[in-house]
């Protein structure tokens, strides 16, 4: 996700202050990962060089002074654009788990434990996802029927190689 483009889309309502888009964003983004204090002022700063937000205002606080940063009509304009470009579909052909069936296979190694395993992390972080949907609010539900449909894909690709396994190991060795 681009944490410059969510920003720049907070402050499409209103200008905010840079403690106020962190919170906004944690809030509706980043309930697993929130953002740093230091994240969100160095986008801000970017954002301002890059002339996508100014500021619109600056009021002395119990530290430093508080900028109040606005989006601008370019600002606007690259959200509009970023928006309305697909996210780029991962096709995950050169994956990691791949790489260590093969590896597996080549240097004799159980393979079938190796998918036995990682089917076994899988379940168990569907399992803490379905709990997680079950008392989450819309939002949640959406992001974690996001991540299951991607393990449920997972886990089909495990059942399908665990049937192949002895085909894998003839050619990866030959």
């Amino acid at each position: 996700m681009s944490i410059a483009h969510a920003l720049l889309g907070l402050l499409e309502s209103r200008p905010r202050h840079g403690y106020d888009l962190k919170r906004s964003y944690d809030d509706t983004f980043g309930q697993d990962r929130p953002l740093a204090y230091g994240q969100v002022y160095a986008t801000m700063a970017r954002l301002l060089k890059n002339g996508l937000v100014e500021t619109a205002g600056v009021e002395p606080g119990g530290g430093p002074d508080r900028k109040r940063y606005a989006i601008t009509d370019a600002g606007v304009t690259d959200v509009e654009r970023w928006l309305g470009q697909p996210e780029k579909p991962e096709p995950y052909l050169q994956s990691a788990l791949y790489t260590k069936v093969v590896l597996a296979l080549l240097t004799r190694r159980d393979a079938a434990e190796l998918l036995d395993t990682q089917r076994g992390a899988h379940l168990r972080l569907m399992r803490e996802l379905t709990r997680r949907k079950a008392d989450g609010d819309l939002a949640d539900q959406l992001i974690c029927d996001h991540a299951l449909f991607h393990l449920e894909a997972d886990l089909r690709w495990l059942e399908l190689t665990t049937a192949r396994l002895d085909e894998l190991g003839k050619r990866v060795r030959s």
